[in-house]
This record gives structure tokens, C-alpha cells and sequence, in this order.
């Protein structure tokens, strides 16, 4: 049985810095695809990045806030040319 390969696909995934948007930013790197691990904290944002890098994927991190949509957009823009999907996984923090 062949494995799902998303090779050549951009995710965008916010809240990607722990529980589940961690665990879809490494799985998606995991199967090929580039990733723009969205996150407020820079640190959490980091570790995921170098995390995926460190197994040999693609990934870069952002840290706009979700209500600045534009600058998350454009992080995957200007890191892999475009988004093919998008995962708004980002809560609330109170």
C-alpha cells in the first residue's frame, strides 16, 4: 500500500507551535510537503521549524498574529510561491 505524498503542495498551517497544529505541520512535512508553521510564539514556532527541517523536510516559520492574514499568506508566498492548503487551527488565548 502506497503512503498519501504531498509533494509539491505549500501548507499554511496557524497555531502550529504545539498540540494539534504541531502534530499537522509535522505530519503534512512528513509526506513531502512545505510548511509555514504559523505561531505567536517565536520560540514554539522555531522548534517545530527545526524540528522538520532536522528529518530533511521543508518548513520556515511565521509569527503574525491570524488577524493579519496577508503576512502569514505572504510568508508562503515569498518561502515556496504560493499556498495550496490552508489549516486555521489557531486558538484564542486569553
Amino acid at each position: 500500500m502506497s503512503s498519501l505524498s504531498f509533494e509539491n503542495q505549500i501548507v499554511v498551517i496557524t497555531g502550529a507551535g504545539g498540540g494539534l497544529g504541531k502534530a499537522y505541520s509535522l505530519f503534512f512535512a512528513s509526506r513531502g510537503a512545505s510548511v509555514v508553521v504559523n505561531d505567536v510564539s517565536k520560540d514554539a514556532a522555531d522548534k517545530v521549524v527545526a524540528q522538520i527541517t532536522k528529518a530533511g523536510g521543508k518548513a520556515v516559520a511565521n509569527t503574525s498574529s491570524v488577524a493579519d492574514g496577508a503576512a502569514v499568506i505572504k510568508t508562503a508566498v515569498d518561502a515556496f510561491g504560493g499556498v495550496t492548503i490552508l489549516i486555521n487551527n489557531a486558538g484564542i488565548l486569553r
